[in-house]
């Protein structure tokens, strides 16, 4: 079943030349939301994420190319490659990386990469391709696998300006435990997960360098995280510095915090014991509080439903790179595998975007829904065939 299915998943994405609709793409429409209120695009875009019928066709939403989807395809493909040496793969692998070689974001230095649909909250609007930190690290981590494959020159002089950007634009912020890189140069609050990123393109860099340029700041972003563990193991999602209040939400960016942390450790001069203490405890609360025993997550704890489709992708990466830590995790991905596999995959291959108690929002998301799968499923392949 598990073979089958990632067949399938992978005929679906060829099928589709790589493009895909967006739960956040509603801006893309010919519809001047901005210009009818100022308020208008925000709700809009709730409203396209919520909508289980896919009405982006009337609305003239086109199937796109979302950097980060191809980021996360890229590493998929690369690993693919890794694992059965087929030509196809690395030809895949090839086609991501010149196209997010060509079309970076506009940057005053470096490169950086942003969605391809404009976003906004009720304070905040970022035209399309607005390089992000979290879209950023995503095409960075699948251009550093492509150079493990191919030591292409040109793949670590992207990833060393990607550093340069996030250096030079990226705010800061200083606090008593360390630091918070921001989401973007407009953010103002610290999210967790997005300022570890960063920090995974700067160690990276000095990676590819051979030098220890980053490591001071990389510790310093890390400190600030692990100040925010929660005596559970857990994390929320930011931090508020005026109000000093955090945003609790506790979901797949526990998954995301904790692969940071794990690669960050390993990137370091020198592995930190605390890190790895802080990881232990951290996988051991996603573990029992975050999924059910059949391989089901909760979306947010505490609430079940509704299960999606990223908090699946996300366990099943998670407990396969964790699967050190106890005999048990990588049984328990192969099991979120099967569940998934089961209850949100389409006979046409492609994964549903989320499921309630009573119904079933089927619509195929490229980034949020197949590349997670993807690299979901390859990882899973590769752990239990020991080859990753």
């Amino acid at each position: 079943m598990f073979q089958a299915s990632l067949c399938k998943l992978l005929n679906y994405i060829s099928e589709n030349e790589f493009m895909g609709y967006d739960p956040y793409d509603t801006l893309n429409s010919w519809i001047p939301f901005q210009k009818i209120h100022r308020l208008l695009p925000a709700y809009a875009i709730q409203a396209g994420k919520y909508n289980p019928i896919n009405i982006r066709p009337i609305l003239g939403i086109a199937k796109g190319l979302n950097p980060k989807g191809m980021g996360l395809l890229l590493k998929s493909f690369c690993m693919l490659y890794q694992q059965e040496g087929k030509n196809e793969y690395l030809e895949n692998a090839n086609l991501l990386f010149n196209c997010l070689k060509t079309n970076p974001s506009q940057s005053n230095s470096g490169v950086g990469w942003g969605y391809n649909f404009d976003w906004a909250t009720p304070g905040d609007y970022l035209p399309a391709y607005t390089p992000s930190v979290v879209v950023t690290s995503f095409v960075v981590d699948g251009i550093w696998e492509y150079y493990q494959v191919t030591q292409d020159s040109d793949a670590a002089s992207l990833i060393t300006r990607a550093a340069d950007w996030i250096r030079e634009e990226i705010p800061a912020r200083q606090f008593a435990e360390g630091i918070s890189y921001a989401y973007t140069t407009q953010s103002k609050g610290a999210c967790y997960n997005a300022s570890l990123l960063a920090a995974e393109v700067l160690a990276k860099s000095d990676g590819l360098c051979g030098t220890n340029y980053y490591t001071a700041n990389v510790n310093k972003a890390i400190d600030f995280v692990l100040s925010k563990q929660k005596p559970e193991g857990e994390w929320c999602y930011s931090y508020d510095p005026k109000s000093g209040n955090e945003r609790k939400q506790i979901d797949f960016h526990q998954g995301f915090i904790l692969i940071s942390l794990k690669n960050l450790n390993e990137l370091l001069p020198e592995p930190r014991t605390d890190v790895s203490k802080a990881i232990s405890h951290g996988v051991q609360y996603y573990r029992e509080k975050q999924f059910y025993d059949n391989g089901q997550s909760l979306w947010r704890i505490p609430k079940k439903w509704p299960v999606d489709i990223h908090n699946q992708s996300q366990g099943i990466i998670t407990f396969c790179e964790f699967s050190s830590e106890s005999n048990e995790y990588l049984s328990f991905a192969h099991k979120i595998a099967d569940w998934t596999i089961q209850n949100m995959q389409d006979s046409k291959g492609y994964f549903y975007y989320r499921k309630f108690s009573w119904y079933t929002n089927k619509i195929p998301y490229m980034r949020w829904s197949q590349a997670w799968m993807l690299l979901a499923l390859v990882t899973l392949k590769g752990k239990l065939n020991g080859r990753q």
